[in-house]
């Protein structure tokens, strides 16, 4: 009889079962399998060097793991990105330590230094008793679609070469050549002894700086250790919920690019929102959406060097013509993302197609003009200075609003559908005039300001007059439409209407009683113009954490706050969305705007109590 091949659903481990390292500028994923199937070195939208999360057979690995499988734990060091996965096997126990390396000149008041070590850091100990270690090295390039040339270089160095890359690893445990393009090793570590491995990114022509002193190897895992304590020390939030909350400040350093202070939305791309589906999106870019949310969290904890480099990088980037400004952005300020679909990889689980590139940056969203001058607001309510060059920039944004507002978009959901007026829309655009007036005030800055009050007057009007259901009194998600949207949950949350306002509060009972599952906030239930379906929206959920606190609903606050964050994984981390049927973790992993909402319902629940 011939052998069963195995399908997708079972070869891929869930998306929770990955931690994340990070050193703000590259990105991996380890599994609990001690496998790191996913790493992009010096950049986070950069080619993947392992993918096998994307295509199991063609994506690349890296595994240091037992001979044996057996039980395994793990968690953060605390207060750092350094992750700990103990093996506890027959024979005895294993521990294995896991960071992306930070230089030890990085100034944890500041940024990290534009230049890393791009230095993976994987150091084994035996704890007790004798244990088999399988050391698996198999990258690939180029997102699988490259196979590179591998060539050892003594008994403990393997240089891997791949067009414009190149990788080093340096083991202290035994390697062979098994293919072109990979090493494989056995080994015995007994209690006591330890052994490093390391793999170090280089362009092909540098690759002899290359170098593997075992000193200078610790040295470095214990300044990474260091910095990330230090980091995360400097949080002023003391609340009953810190260890989630400086998860998530972690989360945010570590998917901040430290050159440009840009913070990505997720470090992976095409993880489904449905297993087997095609909603798969690159999330390795800059979205001014999360900006506000962003830049709200990092001030709210303290990190107002942080949150100054974000605006700094919003500024430079959004540089020229309102009319040019887009919803999302490379790192490094780059604007053509042009969407490519990788047809020969199998996708996640059979999740198709794989996506690089994003093209909704060149939709039409109006509700980027509020979340950038709302978040210009908040820099300046923290001290930021408002220069006259931005300032210009600013009313140039105020123009855009009062010739497009009325015109249709695409949505914060970044449809593939017609465009439609959608009232989240509509709203952000009032904020945008609303924030522009406050801060002409404020600061005696120059505007047309009795035009902008006019023009907010007749904005709000319209949204109330066509943006709310006259039999249930809450918000819709298009003019015309009755159908919900979670984004109107955030009504109250950018003071478009107080939290006690009846609207306001219908909207939040009818989300509560008919876009949730289980408990659990979906995005929305209107056609949408792409197939299949989607799972709750974790930052949706959130935002009704925050409506809930607000309103004064405490107890049912703290209950969904609570739960949502049962959902994170053994080391705290959430993706973008969660099967509510099942509990699993579904989308880009892990997501910013996930960890950000839960910062954010945090000091509202705090706010509450007080």
């Amino acid at each position: 009889m011939a052998e069963r091949e195995t399908p997708p659903s079972e070869r891929y481990p869930p998306i929770a079962s990955y931690a994340l390292l990070g050193d703000g500028h590259s990105a991996a994923l380890v599994s609990m399998a001690g496998s790191i199937d996913w790493c992009c070195f010096h950049r986070f939208d950069a080619r993947p060097v392992f993918g096998r999360i994307l295509d199991w057979d063609r994506g690349g690995y890296f595994r240091l793991a037992p001979a044996e499988m057996s039980r395994v734990s793990r968690r953060y060091e605390p207060d750092t990105n350094v992750l700990e996965t103990r093996f506890q096997a027959k024979t005895g126990r294993l521990k294995l330590t896991d960071c992306l390396a930070v230089r030890p000149d990085a100034d944890t008041s500041r940024r990290m230094p534009p230049h890393p070590y791009h230095q993976l850091i994987r150091l084994l100990e035996c704890e007790e008793g004798e244990v088999e270690v399988d050391l698996e090295f198999h990258p690939r390039f180029d997102y699988g679609l490259t196979t590179p040339r591998l060539e050892m270089r003594g008994s403990a160095t393997a240089v891997v070469y791949g067009g414009a890359d190149a990788l080093v690893l340096h083991s202290e445990l035994e390697i062979d050549q098994t293919e072109i393009c990979g090493c494989d090793g056995r080994s015995v570590l007994r209690a006591g002894d330890s052994a490093a491995v390391t793999v170090e990114y280089f362009l092909p022509h540098r690759i002899e700086q290359a170098g593997a002193d075992r000193q200078a190897v610790l040295g470095r895992l214990e300044e990474t250790r260091a910095f990330w304590r230090d980091w995360a020390g400097r949080s002023t939030y003391e609340g009953e919920h810190r260890d989630a909350v400086v998860r998530s400040a972690l989360v945010l350093k570590a998917l901040t690019n430290a050159p440009t202070g840009a913070i990505v939305a997720a470090p992976t791309t095409s993880l489904p929102e449905e297993i087997g589906g095609v909603r798969n999106w690159d999330y390795r870019y800059s979205w001014l959406r999360d900006s506000a949310l962003d830049v709200y969290a990092l001030f709210s904890l303290g990190y107002t060097d942080e949150a100054n480099d974000f605006m700094a990088w919003v500024k430079r980037t959004t540089a020229g013509r309102a009319d040019d400004l887009q919803i999302m952005y490379g790192v490094g300020g780059e604007r053509l993302l042009h969407e490519v679909l990788l047809v020969d990889l199998e996708g996640y689980r059979g999740s198709k197609p794989v996506r690089i590139g994003n093209a909704a940056f060149t939709q039409f969203q109006p509700d980027i003009y509020g979340e950038l001058l709302d978040t210009t607001w908040l820099y300046h309510r923290n001290g930021g200075e408002i220069d006259v060059v931005f300032w210009e920039f600013c009313r140039g944004v105020v123009d855009a609003v009062e010739r497009r507002w009325q015109d249709p978009d695409h949505g914060i959901w970044e449809i593939r559908d017609e465009p439609r007026h959608f009232t989240h829309s509509k709203v952000m655009a009032w904020v945008a005039v609303h924030r522009a007036i406050k801060l002409a005030r404020a600061l005696d800055l120059p505007g047309d300001i009795a035009r902008w009050v006019r023009l907010r007057d007749e904005m709000r009007r319209r949204i109330l007059r066509e943006g709310v259901d006259p039999e249930t009194g809450a918000f819709v998600q298009s003019f015309g439409s009755s159908a919900l949207d979670a984004s109107n949950l955030l009504v109250p949350l950018v003071r478009f209407l107080p939290a006690d306002d009846p609207r306001v509060r219908a909207t939040m009972e009818r989300t509560a009683k008919e876009l949730t599952h289980d408990g659990l906030v979906m995005r929305y239930r209107a056609d949408d113009g792409l197939p299949g379906g989607e799972g709750a929206f974790v930052i949706c959920s959130f935002w009704l954490v925050d409506n809930l606190a607000q309103a004064g609903e405490a107890e049912r606050a703290r209950e969904l706050f609570d739960r949502l964050c049962g959902f994170a994984n053994d080391v705290g981390l959430l993706a973008e969305q969660i099967d509510p049927s099942t509990g699993e973790q579904l989308g880009n992993f892990p997501q910013a705007f996930s960890h950000v909402g839960l910062i954010g319902a945090a000091i509202n629940l705090e706010r509450g109590a007080g």
